[in-house]
């Protein structure tokens, strides 16, 4: 049998402190620390779950492109302390979907229609 992964909410990853959980959230709005001037290598921001309970994030890597526009983000870490140590990001756009799915109804039907005739 394989890995099977779950998703943990900020109250379940910190009821894990120091074990590596995936967390399922979305960003805060207007709380991301990011200066790449300062430390391109330096992320920090609030992250809310889908029950609205909130932990800080930190991300000691290279901020990643759209991270704002993700509707959705999976945070691979551990609960240290107060916040949460992040490895990895992993962004959901459902939205980036939808558009490709709108464009592949009117397809389908213009075929429809072309078909008819």
């Amino acid at each position: 049998m394989g890995d099977i992964t779950t998703y943990d909410t900020v109250t379940s990853a910190k009821e894990k402190p120091g074990k590596f959980v995936h967390l399922i959230a979305k960003m805060e709005k207007n709380s991301m620390n990011y200066d790449p001037i300062k430390n391109p290598n330096y992320l920090s921001f609030t992250a809310v779950d889908s029950l609205g309970n909130s932990i800080k994030v930190i991300y000691n890597n290279t901020k990643p492109a759209d991270i704002e526009k993700s509707e959705r983000i999976v945070l691979k870490g551990r609960v240290e302390g107060d916040h949460f140590e992040c490895q990895d990001i992993l962004l959901k756009c459902p939205s980036k979907y939808k558009d490709d799915m709108n464009a592949a109804k009117k397809e389908l039907g213009t075929a429809a229609n072309y078909k008819s005739k």
